[in-house]
């Protein structure tokens, strides 16, 4: 047993044996708010309140409610707690924390070790800590009133990272080298951390994997409608706003947490992809007396918007990421089918939103001419479909969002390993649905960073342990030094990434050092919204629009 004194109290964890090497302690279940029931539905999180006596800190707490893939649901509202895994609680210097933000669509996830266990991280010495966020309507719910003003997850995720900096020392971590990271949803949570005013000076370093804060998925556009949406599915029948609030706030979570809205509501109506199913999102907030706001300004905007000074970002996406969003087989002859029909469901959603039906049918035929050369989908079209979907979901709007930011210091990477590991391509049969292709898919990575209970033991003496050791020490370098190649031992260099050079480090079975991460694909998507969005979107002066040839010329005379 191992105790430590918080500013609630004393909690009582564990040692564990590391079984790939030392020991760390175990602190789950930790109270990081108040629970957020009753009155504070939907309302930002309270502190906690003190503990009387010694608080056990050996199981995790409840996860928030969320619905299961059979139609069910699980978790609680008294759900705001996180987890500390720390190599010593009285180290000869303080440790670097790494604060992770789960991924799962805002919907669901927790900092539960069924995937995210610590065995990796720890063992280079730093502190990891997990969390629970709300989730769905309970976390992202907006009827911009002073009771439901939106983003109520983002507030859980600052008062989880300020419970850390008030108390990490007492675990013998250092308050002022916090990395926050996060996959998919966790990492669009990173990078809107790093621009909110409510998280200033609260962290040093963020790693964004797969994500970022300017892809689509992450807002929600029209929010009053979606809850009214909501709660038309469950038998509301009135127009009423304040009549809506109170019906929200009295309805059983169970009934709340359990409803899945089709995805043809809202301004998506037209358009399909997966994540056209995330309705509820991070929202642009109206401002209620003294209350804190996350995030206000317009949506559109929000790539333009300056990075807190100093904090230093690595950011990377995985080579297939689109693969995820392709169906199998019997839903992807739908979606041909649907496609071939109507080409404006190849648009993305801020086009698709902003432009004229005419520019629709332009921007379609563009985009079916680049992919498909003009030819009919057919399920042998998948591998070009996927590649579309990759930028159109996740690649592009990275790339956009670090040609604007391009933070003080800042690292890209793409993410190619192939093993075992690959944890969506190998637990959701993703090579037989991409026919037999090895393929690198959204949230593969999390295989290499977290010692997944849902995986199996890795021998240390594999192929597979030398990745997944490449990776840990990539991560946790940036963590501890800001640079995560600060010496030779990993046999590369990883250069920062910078507008006039376009480093990237290539993070496969081995490490490459290259640079400028799908060139044409980048500067076909470029063209297209330069031309058909600058009126509404601001578009970065990309290195792109400088032909390669003269590129690589000026690099030489550099």
């Amino acid at each position: 047993m191992v105790q430590v004194t918080v500013s609630e109290g004393t909690l009582e964890g564990q040692i564990v044996e590391n079984e790939y090497g030392g020991s760390y302690c175990s602190f789950k279940g930790i109270p990081y708010a108040e629970p957020p029931v009753g009155d504070l539905r939907f309302k930002a999180p309270e502190p906690p309140l003190p503990y009387e006596g010694i608080r056990s800190a050996k199981e995790f707490g409840n996860v928030c409610y969320q619905g299961t893939k059979n139609g069910g649901w699980r978790g609680s509202e008294d759900c705001l707690y996180l987890n500390v895994y720390t190599p010593s609680i009285e180290p000869h210097k303080p440790w670097p924390i790494m604060f992770w933000i789960h991924g799962g669509s805002f919907k669901e996830g927790s900092g539960n070790d069924y995937l995210f266990a610590p065995e990796f991280l720890v063992r280079h010495g730093v502190i990891l800590v997990t969390f629970n966020y709300r989730l769905g309507p309970l976390g992202f719910l907006c009827l911009h009133t002073e009771d439901i003003p939106g983003n109520a997850a983002m507030k859980d995720q600052v008062a989880a990272l300020r419970w850390v900096k008030r108390n990490i020392r007492s675990f013998g971590g250092n308050p002022d080298n916090i990395t926050i990271f996060g996959n998919s949803a966790g990492a669009a949570c990173v990078c809107l951390h790093v621009i909110s005013p409510m998280t200033k000076n609260l962290f040093k370093r963020a790693i964004a994997i797969s994500g970022c804060a300017t892809n689509w998925w992450t807002y929600t556009y029209d929010p009053i409608e979606k809850a009214f949406a909501l709660a038309e599915s469950l038998g509301f029948r009135s127009k009423d706003v304040e009549e809506l609030c109170k019906f929200f706030k009295e309805l059983p979570v169970e009934t709340l947490a359990d409803v899945n809205l089709p995805s043809n509501i809202g301004n998506n109506a037209s358009r399909t992809n997966i994540f056209n199913n995330i309705h509820f999102a991070v929202v642009s907030e109206q401002r209620f007396g003294y209350n804190e706001v996350y995030f206000e300004g317009n949506i559109n905007d929000v790539r333009t918007y300056n990075i807190h000074k100093g904090v230093e970002v690595m950011i990377g996406y995985n080579a297939d990421e689109g693969v995820i969003v392709v169906p199998k087989v019997n839903e992807y002859d739908e979606l041909v089918d649907d496609i071939n029909g109507n080409l404006e469901l190849l648009i993305p959603t801020p086009l698709y939103k902003h432009c004229s039906i005419n520019q629709h049918n332009e921007i379609g035929m563009k985009i079916k001419k680049y992919y498909f050369k003009n030819d009919r989908l057919t399920r042998e079209s998948w591998e070009q479909l996927s590649k579309y979907f990759s930028m159109e979901t996740f690649v592009y709007d990275i790339m956009q969002w670090i040609q604007f930011t391009c933070a003080e210091k800042m690292y890209l990477y793409k993410f190619s390993c192939i093993s075992e590991r690959n944890i969506m391509s190998t637990r959701h049969g993703l090579f037989s649905s991409t026919r037999n292709k090895e393929v690198v898919v959204h949230a593969d990575e999390l295989g290499y960073i977290f010692n997944a209970k849902v995986m199996d033991k890795v021998d240390k003496h594999s192929d597979v342990y030398r990745m997944i050791d490449n990776v840990t020490t990539l991560f946790t370098n940036f963590a501890k030094y800001g640079n995560p190649t600060p010496d030779t031992s990993l046999g590369v260099t990883w250069l920062p990434y910078k507008l006039n050079e376009q480093n990237y480090l290539d993070i496969g079975n081995q490490l490459t050092s290259k640079i400028e991460p799908d060139y044409e694909e980048i500067k076909f998507w470029n063209e297209i919204y330069r031309q058909y969005a600058t009126k509404y979107i601001k578009m970065p002066e990309v290195w792109h629009t400088i032909p390669r040839e003269e590129r690589h010329i000026k690099e030489r005379i550099l």
